[in-house]
Protein backbone atom coordinates (compact mmCIF):
# COMPACT_ATOMS: atom_id res chain seq x y z
CA UNK A 1 0.00 0.00 0.00
CA UNK A 2 1.52 3.38 -0.73
CA UNK A 3 1.89 5.94 1.44
CA UNK A 4 -0.79 8.76 2.05
CA UNK A 5 1.22 12.05 2.34
CA UNK A 6 -0.32 14.80 4.23
CA UNK A 7 0.72 18.55 4.96
CA UNK A 8 -0.26 18.55 8.36
CA UNK A 9 0.65 21.47 10.53
CA UNK A 10 3.99 22.22 8.37
CA UNK A 11 4.76 25.42 6.56
CA UNK A 12 5.64 25.76 3.10
CA UNK A 13 8.02 28.20 1.51
CA UNK A 14 8.99 28.78 -2.21
CA UNK A 15 12.42 28.04 -2.58
CA UNK A 16 14.67 31.32 -3.37
CA UNK A 17 13.02 33.05 -6.53
CA UNK A 18 11.43 29.64 -8.01
CA UNK A 19 7.69 28.41 -7.60
CA UNK A 20 9.17 24.91 -6.22
CA UNK A 21 7.72 24.74 -2.37
CA UNK A 22 9.42 23.02 -0.06
CA UNK A 23 8.61 22.35 3.85
CA UNK A 24 10.24 24.86 6.08
CA UNK A 25 11.87 21.96 8.11
CA UNK A 26 13.37 18.97 5.67
CA UNK A 27 15.46 16.25 6.77
CA UNK A 28 19.22 15.17 5.62
CA UNK A 29 21.58 12.42 5.70
CA UNK A 30 25.06 13.70 6.43
CA UNK A 31 26.66 11.60 9.51
CA UNK A 32 23.83 9.65 9.79
CA UNK A 33 21.71 7.89 7.34
CA UNK A 34 24.07 4.93 5.14
CA UNK A 35 26.50 5.94 7.99
CA UNK A 36 25.46 5.67 12.03
CA UNK A 37 22.00 4.64 10.89
CA UNK A 38 21.03 1.92 8.28
CA UNK A 39 17.74 -0.52 7.80
CA UNK A 40 15.13 -0.03 8.91
CA UNK A 41 15.85 2.72 11.69
CA UNK A 42 16.12 5.18 8.37
CA UNK A 43 12.69 4.23 7.18
CA UNK A 44 11.17 4.73 10.71
CA UNK A 45 13.26 8.36 10.73
CA UNK A 46 11.51 9.43 7.10
CA UNK A 47 8.19 8.13 7.82
CA UNK A 48 8.33 10.32 11.08
CA UNK A 49 9.57 13.41 8.27
CA UNK A 50 6.71 12.62 6.21
CA UNK A 51 3.98 11.97 9.08
CA UNK A 52 4.96 15.55 10.09
CA UNK A 53 4.59 16.91 6.23
CA UNK A 54 8.10 16.73 5.55
CA UNK A 55 8.71 16.68 2.10
CA UNK A 56 12.18 17.94 0.86
CA UNK A 57 14.99 15.51 1.52
CA UNK A 58 18.63 15.94 1.33
CA UNK A 59 21.30 13.84 0.44
CA UNK A 60 24.58 14.11 -1.33
CA UNK A 61 27.30 11.66 -3.12
CA UNK A 62 30.03 12.10 -0.34
CA UNK A 63 27.53 11.13 2.41
CA UNK A 64 28.41 7.65 3.76
CA UNK A 65 30.21 7.78 0.41
CA UNK A 66 27.18 7.09 -1.43
CA UNK A 67 25.67 4.86 1.19
CA UNK A 68 22.90 7.67 2.40
CA UNK A 69 21.92 8.06 -1.17
CA UNK A 70 21.42 3.82 -1.37
CA UNK A 71 19.04 3.85 1.71
CA UNK A 72 16.73 6.88 1.07
CA UNK A 73 16.20 5.73 -2.36
CA UNK A 74 15.36 2.30 -0.78
CA UNK A 75 13.01 3.92 1.73
CA UNK A 76 11.27 5.78 -0.74
CA UNK A 77 10.62 2.74 -3.17
CA UNK A 78 9.60 1.07 0.04
CA UNK A 79 7.32 3.42 0.93
CA UNK A 80 6.34 3.82 -2.22
CA UNK A 81 5.75 7.25 -1.84
CA UNK A 82 4.43 9.80 -5.11
CA UNK A 83 7.14 11.36 -6.45
CA UNK A 84 5.52 14.06 -7.43
CA UNK A 85 5.41 14.79 -3.65
CA UNK A 86 8.95 14.51 -2.94
CA UNK A 87 11.11 17.32 -3.36
CA UNK A 88 14.87 15.71 -3.28
CA UNK A 89 18.53 16.78 -3.70
CA UNK A 90 21.88 15.68 -3.91
CA UNK A 91 24.96 17.48 -4.11
CA UNK A 92 27.87 16.82 -6.57
CA UNK A 93 32.03 17.54 -5.88
CA UNK A 94 33.04 15.10 -3.21
CA UNK A 95 32.81 11.88 -5.80
CA UNK A 96 32.31 8.77 -3.19
CA UNK A 97 35.85 8.63 -1.79
CA UNK A 98 37.49 6.87 -5.02
CA UNK A 99 40.84 8.61 -6.05
CA UNK A 100 40.53 8.81 -9.82
CA UNK A 101 41.07 12.62 -10.50
CA UNK A 102 37.96 12.53 -12.60
CA UNK A 103 35.37 11.05 -10.19
CA UNK A 104 35.48 14.52 -8.06
CA UNK A 105 35.30 18.00 -8.79
CA UNK A 106 32.80 20.02 -11.00
CA UNK A 107 34.27 19.41 -14.40
CA UNK A 108 31.45 18.76 -16.75
CA UNK A 109 32.83 15.31 -16.65
CA UNK A 110 32.18 14.47 -13.19
CA UNK A 111 28.80 16.78 -12.74
CA UNK A 112 27.35 14.73 -15.25
CA UNK A 113 28.62 11.43 -14.63
CA UNK A 114 28.31 12.01 -10.52
CA UNK A 115 24.83 12.80 -10.84
CA UNK A 116 23.86 9.99 -13.12
CA UNK A 117 25.27 7.74 -10.51
CA UNK A 118 24.06 9.62 -7.73
CA UNK A 119 20.20 8.79 -9.39
CA UNK A 120 21.09 5.33 -9.81
CA UNK A 121 21.67 4.82 -6.13
CA UNK A 122 18.67 6.73 -5.18
CA UNK A 123 17.03 5.06 -7.24
CA UNK A 124 14.91 7.80 -9.02
CA UNK A 125 14.89 9.74 -12.78
CA UNK A 126 15.60 13.18 -11.51
CA UNK A 127 16.21 14.89 -8.51
CA UNK A 128 14.64 18.19 -7.76
CA UNK A 129 18.06 19.64 -7.19
CA UNK A 130 21.47 19.56 -7.28
CA UNK A 131 24.07 21.24 -5.59
CA UNK A 132 27.40 21.85 -6.20
CA UNK A 133 29.08 20.70 -2.85
CA UNK A 134 31.89 23.37 -2.69
CA UNK A 135 33.52 25.77 -5.44
CA UNK A 136 35.95 23.77 -7.81
CA UNK A 137 38.66 27.11 -8.37
CA UNK A 138 40.39 24.23 -10.83
CA UNK A 139 36.90 24.59 -13.12
CA UNK A 140 36.30 27.20 -15.04
CA UNK A 141 33.21 28.87 -14.10
CA UNK A 142 31.28 28.68 -17.29
CA UNK A 143 32.10 24.87 -17.72
CA UNK A 144 30.26 24.40 -14.74
CA UNK A 145 26.88 26.64 -15.36
CA UNK A 146 26.90 24.58 -18.66
CA UNK A 147 27.50 21.42 -16.85
CA UNK A 148 24.60 21.99 -14.96
CA UNK A 149 22.38 23.50 -17.48
CA UNK A 150 23.14 20.09 -19.28
CA UNK A 151 21.49 18.31 -16.21
CA UNK A 152 18.46 20.43 -16.22
CA UNK A 153 18.19 20.28 -20.00
CA UNK A 154 18.41 16.55 -19.89
CA UNK A 155 15.76 16.12 -16.97
CA UNK A 156 18.39 15.43 -14.61
CA UNK A 157 17.39 17.93 -11.96
CA UNK A 158 14.71 20.85 -12.41
CA UNK A 159 17.36 23.27 -10.47
CA UNK A 160 20.92 23.66 -9.47
CA UNK A 161 22.57 25.05 -6.67
CA UNK A 162 25.67 25.97 -4.66
CA UNK A 163 26.72 24.78 -1.15
CA UNK A 164 29.36 26.78 0.58
CA UNK A 165 30.12 28.88 -2.06
CA UNK A 166 31.12 32.62 -1.16
CA UNK A 167 28.98 35.19 -2.32
CA UNK A 168 31.39 36.40 -4.92
CA UNK A 169 31.65 33.34 -6.48
CA UNK A 170 27.37 32.79 -6.44
CA UNK A 171 27.43 36.39 -8.54
CA UNK A 172 29.76 34.91 -10.85
CA UNK A 173 27.54 32.01 -11.44
CA UNK A 174 24.34 34.08 -12.03
CA UNK A 175 26.92 36.75 -14.08
CA UNK A 176 28.27 34.28 -16.42
CA UNK A 177 24.50 32.10 -16.28
CA UNK A 178 22.49 35.66 -17.43
CA UNK A 179 25.65 36.17 -20.35
CA UNK A 180 25.08 32.66 -22.02
CA UNK A 181 20.80 32.77 -21.36
CA UNK A 182 21.56 29.87 -19.57
CA UNK A 183 20.16 29.17 -15.70
CA UNK A 184 21.51 30.23 -12.88
CA UNK A 185 22.17 28.64 -9.38
CA UNK A 186 18.64 29.66 -7.58
CA UNK A 187 19.89 28.37 -3.62
CA UNK A 188 22.94 27.97 -1.08
CA UNK A 189 23.09 25.62 1.28
CA UNK A 190 25.15 27.62 4.46
CA UNK A 191 25.68 26.59 7.97
CA UNK A 192 23.76 28.89 9.92
CA UNK A 193 22.40 29.00 13.43
CA UNK A 194 22.12 31.47 16.48
CA UNK A 195 25.96 30.77 16.66
CA UNK A 196 27.26 31.25 13.14
CA UNK A 197 25.35 34.21 11.73
CA UNK A 198 27.87 36.46 9.86
CA UNK A 199 28.31 35.10 6.40
CA UNK A 200 24.22 34.06 6.16
CA UNK A 201 23.41 37.93 7.39
CA UNK A 202 25.96 40.20 6.02
CA UNK A 203 27.83 38.37 3.47
CA UNK A 204 24.98 36.90 1.39
CA UNK A 205 22.49 39.90 2.54
CA UNK A 206 23.10 41.44 -1.11
CA UNK A 207 22.42 38.08 -2.89
CA UNK A 208 18.52 38.05 -0.86
CA UNK A 209 18.34 41.73 -1.40
CA UNK A 210 18.28 41.59 -5.63
CA UNK A 211 17.97 38.06 -6.75
CA UNK A 212 15.66 36.17 -3.07
CA UNK A 213 18.54 33.57 -3.32
CA UNK A 214 17.37 30.22 -1.77
CA UNK A 215 19.03 28.92 1.29
CA UNK A 216 18.76 25.37 2.74
CA UNK A 217 20.45 25.34 5.87
CA UNK A 218 22.31 22.93 7.73
CA UNK A 219 23.07 22.65 11.78
CA UNK A 220 20.70 24.78 12.93
CA UNK A 221 21.62 23.38 16.15
CA UNK A 222 25.53 24.09 15.59
CA UNK A 223 25.91 20.70 16.14
CA UNK A 224 23.74 19.34 18.55
CA UNK A 225 25.00 22.20 21.47
CA UNK A 226 21.97 24.26 20.62
CA UNK A 227 19.58 21.39 21.61
CA UNK A 228 20.70 21.52 25.11
CA UNK A 229 22.19 18.01 25.37
CA UNK A 230 25.49 19.12 26.48
CA UNK A 231 24.71 21.55 29.20
CA UNK A 232 25.98 18.56 31.89
CA UNK A 233 28.61 17.32 29.63
CA UNK A 234 28.94 15.45 26.08
CA UNK A 235 26.64 12.49 26.30
CA UNK A 236 27.56 9.00 25.13
CA UNK A 237 25.69 8.41 22.35
CA UNK A 238 26.29 11.96 21.19
CA UNK A 239 27.33 13.06 17.21
CA UNK A 240 30.73 14.02 19.17
CA UNK A 241 31.35 11.06 20.60
CA UNK A 242 29.89 8.82 17.97
CA UNK A 243 32.03 11.11 15.61
CA UNK A 244 35.35 11.69 17.92
CA UNK A 245 37.68 12.91 14.77
CA UNK A 246 35.44 15.07 12.77
CA UNK A 247 34.26 16.90 16.22
CA UNK A 248 37.75 17.11 18.28
CA UNK A 249 38.36 21.08 18.19
CA UNK A 250 34.09 21.28 18.94
CA UNK A 251 34.99 19.02 22.31
CA UNK A 252 37.45 21.03 23.22
CA UNK A 253 35.84 24.00 23.16
CA UNK A 254 32.68 22.67 24.72
CA UNK A 255 34.95 21.78 27.89
CA UNK A 256 36.67 25.07 27.87
CA UNK A 257 35.39 28.24 29.91
CA UNK A 258 34.13 29.70 27.05
CA UNK A 259 32.07 26.42 26.50
CA UNK A 260 30.87 26.67 29.50
CA UNK A 261 29.35 30.00 30.11
CA UNK A 262 27.54 29.06 26.26
CA UNK A 263 25.80 26.37 28.18
CA UNK A 264 24.54 28.96 30.60
CA UNK A 265 23.05 31.26 27.92
CA UNK A 266 21.45 28.22 26.06
CA UNK A 267 19.83 27.19 29.64
CA UNK A 268 18.33 30.49 29.30
CA UNK A 269 17.59 30.45 25.54
CA UNK A 270 15.44 26.96 27.20
CA UNK A 271 13.41 29.52 29.48
CA UNK A 272 12.97 31.19 26.74
CA UNK A 273 11.48 29.40 24.36
CA UNK A 274 9.04 27.38 27.63
CA UNK A 275 7.89 30.99 28.13
CA UNK A 276 6.39 31.09 24.34
CA UNK A 277 5.01 27.37 25.04
CA UNK A 278 8.19 25.41 23.58
CA UNK A 279 10.16 22.75 24.71
CA UNK A 280 13.33 23.82 25.09
CA UNK A 281 16.12 25.56 23.67
CA UNK A 282 16.53 23.44 20.50
CA UNK A 283 12.33 24.24 19.69
CA UNK A 284 13.52 27.99 20.14
CA UNK A 285 16.54 27.83 18.12
CA UNK A 286 14.92 25.81 15.34
CA UNK A 287 12.17 28.71 15.16
CA UNK A 288 14.51 31.43 14.99
CA UNK A 289 16.90 29.75 12.09
CA UNK A 290 13.17 28.94 10.10
CA UNK A 291 11.38 32.55 11.21
CA UNK A 292 14.45 34.20 9.16
CA UNK A 293 12.21 34.84 5.45
CA UNK A 294 15.70 34.41 3.45
CA UNK A 295 15.94 30.78 4.79
CA UNK A 296 13.49 28.69 3.03
CA UNK A 297 14.15 25.36 4.61
CA UNK A 298 15.85 24.06 7.45
CA UNK A 299 17.50 20.92 7.30
CA UNK A 300 17.42 18.38 10.42
CA UNK A 301 19.30 15.55 10.67
CA UNK A 302 18.13 13.42 14.09
CA UNK A 303 19.09 9.79 14.38
CA UNK A 304 15.91 9.05 15.94
CA UNK A 305 11.96 9.31 15.20
CA UNK A 306 11.47 10.98 18.84
CA UNK A 307 14.22 13.09 18.34
CA UNK A 308 12.20 14.38 14.72
CA UNK A 309 9.47 14.64 17.04
CA UNK A 310 10.36 16.89 19.50
CA UNK A 311 12.08 19.11 16.46
CA UNK A 312 8.77 19.62 14.82
CA UNK A 313 7.32 21.62 17.91
CA UNK A 314 9.32 24.71 16.90
CA UNK A 315 5.96 24.93 14.17
CA UNK A 316 4.22 25.99 17.35
CA UNK A 317 6.72 29.13 18.05
CA UNK A 318 7.45 30.27 14.58
CA UNK A 319 5.28 32.53 14.92
CA UNK A 320 6.29 33.44 18.38
CA UNK A 321 9.49 34.75 16.81
CA UNK A 322 8.76 38.51 16.96
CA UNK A 323 11.14 41.18 16.15
CA UNK A 324 11.41 41.45 20.40
CA UNK A 325 12.22 38.19 20.76
CA UNK A 326 14.44 38.06 18.34
CA UNK A 327 15.96 41.44 19.85
CA UNK A 328 15.86 39.17 23.28
CA UNK A 329 18.22 36.79 22.19
CA UNK A 330 20.20 39.02 20.10
CA UNK A 331 20.97 40.29 23.54
CA UNK A 332 21.54 37.10 24.75
CA UNK A 333 23.86 35.35 23.13
CA UNK A 334 25.52 39.13 21.68
CA UNK A 335 26.89 38.14 18.53
CA UNK A 336 24.31 39.56 16.56
CA UNK A 337 27.02 40.42 13.43
CA UNK A 338 27.15 43.89 12.47
CA UNK A 339 25.14 44.89 8.88
CA UNK A 340 27.35 46.15 5.47
CA UNK A 341 27.17 49.90 5.19
CA UNK A 342 24.92 50.73 1.85
CA UNK A 343 28.18 51.30 -0.28
CA UNK A 344 30.35 48.66 -1.51
CA UNK A 345 28.23 45.82 -3.00
CA UNK A 346 29.00 46.95 -6.48
CA UNK A 347 29.96 43.16 -7.18
CA UNK A 348 25.88 42.76 -6.85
Amino acid sequence: MSYKFETKDMIYKNLGNTGLKVSAFSYGGWLTVGGTVKGDPVKDLIKEALDHGVNFFDTAEIYSNGQSEIEMGRVFKELDVDRSQLVVSTKIFFGTGKSDPNQKGLSRKHIIEGTKASLKRLQLDYVDIVFAHRHDAATPMEEIVRGFNYLLDKGFAFAWGTSEWTAQQIQDAIGIADRLGLVGPCVEQPQYSIFHREKFEVEFKPLFDKYKYGTTIWSPLAGGELSGKYLNGIPENSRYKTNPEYYEQKIKELESPEGKKRQDKIRQLGEISKRLGGTGPAALALAWAASNPNVSSVILGATKPEQLKENFEALKLIPKVTDEVRKEIDDLFENAPTPLPTYGREFI
